[in-house]
């Protein structure tokens, strides 16, 4: 199962800084046990909505050139308050620093203005191939579905970037 805490990409600078919403809706499955009296989006996918809207903005940003981002450190990561369903938590992220294969940003969620979480995240980004290149079929195969699922979080910025 995958969990797709980003619902649209509201605003996408390449190199600069991304800017994407994430509903919680009262149907979502994990609400029935966090927690039963008083659902609220887990702390842990406040943060993953950021690690996912980041991941995008290094996607656009390489052009796609690696088929995995993934999180590899989340620094000074600070919950404000809880976001409850029928909310809509508000996230961005800005490029600090980045290398060939490490990106650092300072990412941010809020509801209705107010903050919720905050943090400093460290992604990781490399192709399957890297260590096995037996694996670069699967890379190719996983970029292909990332640009589809880009188009649908982004249909704006997908038509725009096609038109460059």
């Amino acid at each position: 199962m995958r969990f797709t805490l980003v619902d649209r990409i509201l605003e996408l600078e390449r190199g600069k800084r991304v800017a994407a919403v994430k509903t919680v809706s009262l149907t979502e499955d994990y609400l029935v046990d966090h927690f039963p009296r008083f659902p609220v989006l887990p702390g842990v996918f406040m943060l993953e909505a950021m690690t996912q809207a980041s991941a995008w903005l290094i996607r656009v940003t390489d052009d796609f050139a690696h088929s995995m981002v993934m999180l590899k450190e989340a620094r000074n990561v600070k919950f404000a308050d809880f976001v409850v369903p029928g909310k809509t938590l508000h996230v961005s992220a800005e490029i600090k620093s980045r290398d060939e294969h490490t990106t650092t940003l300072a990412a941010h969620g809020s509801v209705d203005g107010e903050s919720k979480v905050s943090g400093r995240l460290v992604l990781h980004h490399y192709n399957l191939a890297d260590t096995d290149p037996r694996d670069a079929a699967m890379d190719q195969h996983v970029r292909q579905d990332l640009r589809k699922m880009l188009g649908l979080l982004w249909p704006e910025g997908v038509a725009s970037q096609a038109a460059v």
